[in-house]
């Protein structure tokens, strides 16, 4: 069975079809078949079979996504591809249980804008994780590694300050030593948070000049704080992000959740399956999580191994961990 494509802009097809057409490899393996480029036309020849029908159907359906794709991005690379796939599947299983358009309607995109960058969601749990941190006073997200929460949420937070709708960013995380003491860090208290925080800074500095960051930290913008520092604070007009939650206490979490003011927001992330706490069973995550689910102004996310936009290599092993 051959199913065709025809790209109506040429820079597109260059998108879509990568550098010296290196993704056609890719969607190849993700679809199961052959693709040939015949000038703007890409072929898909499938093996006749049961499967055949629904094959074409997603090779379509993939096409248009990541061509739409390319008209708000010049580098399509396997993260977004694999991304576009998860996304048309959710939409056409939707469609095979008989709700119309809800899938299409679930996979509408939504940005981050930060000056003049636009940041965008990869899969659908992304972009319900973009729309509770626009509604929602406090947002969590929980899920393994490579999944986008601490990016998005420091892209969310970026966006507004940088709009002028909130006047800082506050960066903590519990300092818990995963087999390293913390004691034996050079400098002082600062110094010592600085190697807990680098993954907030690698996010920030991915959408935003290192320059920019240094600047808004030394205007005080950018605040750096221990958690444990949070204790008797209001905290008013200001974007929180806490990292790494689930190695928080059930009383450092509860006194992080009550400093938050009317015009501030909380963004929390954590991964319950990698506790470093001595007893796991009291992470104020995993409470949290169970106390917290019904209260108004608070949504929680959660993500899988489907989610993550980091490698294949990661997705599949969380796969493997997830199985043991």
């Amino acid at each position: 069975m051959i199913s065709g494509f025809v790209f109506e802009d040429t820079n597109a097809m260059r998108t879509v079809c990568g550098p010296n057409d290196c993704n056609i490899p890719y969607i190849e393996k993700l679809v199961g078949c052959e693709l040939f480029l015949r000038g703007n036309r890409l072929e898909c020849h499938i093996a006749e079979g049961d499967e055949c029908r629904y094959k074409a159907s997603v090779f379509s359906g993939l096409m248009q996504r990541l061509t739409n794709l390319a008209g708000i991005t010049n580098d399509i690379t396997e993260p977004e591809i694999l991304m576009e796939l998860k996304a048309l599947e959710s939409s056409l299983a939707f469609e095979a249980k008989g709700n119309g358009h809800e899938g299409d309607q679930s996979a509408k995109r939504t940005a981050i804008h930060v000056l003049n960058k636009s940041v965008y969601p990869k899969s659908l749990n992304q972009q319900q994780y973009v729309r509770a941190m626009e509604r929602s006073q406090i947002t969590f997200a929980i899920g393994p590694a490579g999944t986008g929460k601490t990016f998005l949420a420091v892209a969310y937070c970026l966006g507004e300050l940088l709009s002028g709708r909130k006047q800082k960013i506050i960066l903590t995380r519990p300092v818990v030593e995963a087999g390293e003491s913390l004691g034996f860090l050079p400098g002082d208290l600062s110094q010592k948070l600085n190697p807990y925080l680098k993954p907030l800074y690698d996010s920030m500095e991915a959408i935003v000049p290192p320059a920019t960051v240094r600047r808004l930290e030394e205007s005080g913008s950018i605040e750096i704080s221990p958690l444990a520092y949070m204790r008797g604070r209001s905290i008013h007009n200001a974007c929180i992000i806490l990292d790494e939650a689930q190695n928080t206490t059930r009383s450092q979490m509860k006194m992080f959740l009550t400093r938050i003011g009317e015009n501030s927001c909380a963004i929390i992330t954590g991964d319950v399956t990698q506790i470093d706490l001595p007893n796991s069973s009291s992470s104020g995550l995993v409470q949290a999580r169970e106390l917290l689910r019904d209260v108004e102004g608070i949504e929680f996310l959660e993500f899988n191994a489907r989610d993550t936009v980091r490698s294949r290599i990661v997705q599949r092993i969380i796969d493997a961990y997830e199985k043991k």
